[in-house]
């Protein structure tokens, strides 16, 4: 696990390094995407800071622009060294450019891309460079990774590191808020999408009061005064740059009706929180979307945490489970409690029949040691339902 440094003068290990470094002996490029902010530059500079033979490159640098006037000219005179180029989807030319440096002198390693979109955003990558190009996800910091930090800090400030590591909550909300305004008035426009800053901004948060809620863009287009199509739009550019998460509805095999759309979640506790003008814990302590906010970062870091196959179980009478995890192919029953004292209700336990999982956890903001609420029914805090899951996933 390598190390990454941080504005507070502290070194933290990051999860995702080991994953790059065998990504790169398998793919002579690498891409790690993920939001801004999230430490991807900080990483690959640490990652290849006593590394000599290593250049980057920030393409939002007119100096750093500048030297790939003539990318090939660039990478031939380079053709010894590792080239990490960073923001990449402002410049998705140079996929074909690479193409062709890589077909000419295949070496694994030889690449490292950084980008703020997902693939699909960053265009003719997956065509360019089909067979020559490995992707990892790198989130902002998982609670699992600053364990030193305290769960309900985490959960307030979210996960980005100038967030949760600010000297104090009020410095976090004022930098939450510059990211969101960055986020909508230039990364947005820089990806080729004029949507006006005002109309993203209201969707934002409209996403944020729909916390946790299965997604009806009818009603949000509705209320936004816009066409179904248009909402859309918003929601899959919020998805596709790590805003948003649209959580699928698990699928098995029963008669019962079950709930088709998607669940939907601002994926950063910290960005959900400053939507909605919560600034700390007592105040989110008295807001309506207490529940929701939790059940949003648990989710968030299961999922980001294990990368497996993931859904939400719910009927149309009211069996609910807010998380399904195929682990290694067995089914785990997740349900997230904001609760000291968290139980399951009636149509919790229907859904536990009709899933049989293997194994069911409530995770709740709790301490002390886990305990069985009833037989193969855990009562656990994150940090304690994530060591055990990945004991199953191993």
């Amino acid at each position: 696990m390598h190390l990454i440094y941080n504005n507070l003068k502290m070194y933290i290990p990051r999860s995702l390094t080991a994953e790059i470094e065998t990504f790169r002996r398998i793919f002579p490029v690498v891409a790690i995407l993920g939001p801004r902010q999230c430490g991807k530059s900080t990483l690959v500079k640490h990652l290849f800071s006593e590394k000599t033979n290593a250049i980057y490159l920030d393409l939002q640098s007119m100096e750093d622009l500048n030297k790939l006037r003539d990318p090939v000219l660039f990478f031939n005179t380079h053709e010894d060294k590792i080239i990490c180029l960073d923001e990449i989807q402002l410049l998705p030319q140079l996929f074909s450019v690479l193409r062709s440096i890589i077909d000419k002198n295949r070496r694994n390693g030889r690449f490292v891309l950084l980008g703020s979109a997902s693939r699909d955003l960053i265009q003719k990558s997956s065509e360019s460079l089909a067979g020559r190009i490995g992707y990892l996800a790198l989130t902002p910091f998982l609670s699992t990774e600053i364990p030193q930090t305290n769960i309900m800090t985490f959960w307030n400030r979210g996960g980005f590191p100038e967030s949760v590591l600010a000297e104090n909550d009020n410095f976090s909300y004022i930098w939450r808020d510059n990211f969101i305004k960055t986020y909508i008035e230039r990364d947005i426009p820089q990806l080729g999408f004029q949507i006006p800053a005002l109309q993203l901004r209201r969707f934002l948060t409209l996403c944020a009061h729909n916390q946790a809620q299965t997604t009806n863009l009818s009603k949000i287009a509705a209320a936004m005064e816009m066409t179904h199509p248009t909402m859309r739009k918003y929601l899959d550019l919020l998805e596709q740059t790590y805003m948003v998460r649209s959580l699928p509805p698990y699928e098995i095999n029963t008669k019962k009706r079950l709930v088709k759309s998607p669940k939907i979640y601002v994926r950063d506790s910290g960005i959900l929180h400053q939507l909605l003008g919560i600034k700390n814990i007592d105040m989110l302590f008295a807001h309506p979307v207490f529940g929701a906010s939790w059940e949003g970062l648990v989710v968030e870091q299961l999922i980001s945490e294990l990368n497996v196959p993931a859904g939400f179980y719910r009927t149309e009478k009211g069996d609910e489970m807010d998380l399904v995890l195929n682990i290694n192919n067995q089914i785990i029953a997740v349900e997230c409690k904001a609760s000291s004292a968290p139980g399951l209700s009636a149509g919790n336990y229907r859904a536990i029949e009709a899933l049989k999982p293997m194994h069911t956890y409530i995770i709740a903001p709790v301490k002390g040691d886990p305990y069985l609420l009833h037989e193969g029914i855990t009562v656990c805090g994150l940090h304690q339902a994530l060591s055990e899951l990945k004991i199953i996933a191993e």
